[in-house]
């Protein structure tokens, strides 16, 4: 975790207004999360913390690409994520349970830390499923892996069966 503490900003010490703050993300930012969905990434990160008397509101935009894993074929292949998010952080000594999107920083508190923020929006922003756009014709397509998968489906199609007691049901549905 010891490369992840580049990622916390100290904001006791900064005037109030706003201030910006930049991180390139790269695969050993996924590294130190055991069970992170991305492994490999090329990311740009900009932190715009707006400091006030009584709060920190944290603006990010993240963009680039994650390596993530097509459903079909199976190969490597690059999404292009553009993230805009928000984060309120409340200078208070007592616990805020009823709203979880605040985070409660006590007059201890000397610095906040963004890593698991980034980690957090990067993770949700990964699509649940993962397909090439132009099956087949892209450079990342495993073009033997779609030929099998056509093969076994074109063959499962022509020598199935139909078991007669479905027939009733499939009326139905006409």
């Amino acid at each position: 975790m010891k490369s992840l503490k580049k990622y916390s900003i100290p904001f006791t010490g900064l005037k109030l207004g706003k201030h910006q703050f930049e991180y390139d993300i790269q695969d050993d930012f996924f590294d130190e999360f055991e069970y992170s969905l991305v492994k490999k990434a090329t990311l740009h990160c900009e932190v715009e913390l707006d400091k006030q008397e009584t709060m920190l509101i944290l603006n990010f935009k993240i963009d680039g690409t994650i390596d993530t894993t097509c459903d079909r074929c199976l190969s490597q292949l690059p999404q292009q994520v553009d993230i805009t998010e928000q984060q309120l952080a409340k200078f208070s000594d007592e616990l805020i349970d009823e709203d979880e999107e605040i985070i409660t920083l006590g007059k201890n508190d000397h610095e906040i830390d963004v890593a698991g923020l980034i980690y957090e929006y990067i993770n949700v922003a990964v699509p649940f499923t993962s397909v090439c756009d132009n099956e087949g014709e892209t450079p990342y397509c495993d073009k033997e892996m779609l030929e099998k998968l056509n093969s076994f489906s074109a063959n499962g199609e022509q020598s199935e069966q139909t078991d007669p007691r479905w027939d009733a049901l499939r009326k139905m549905n006409k």
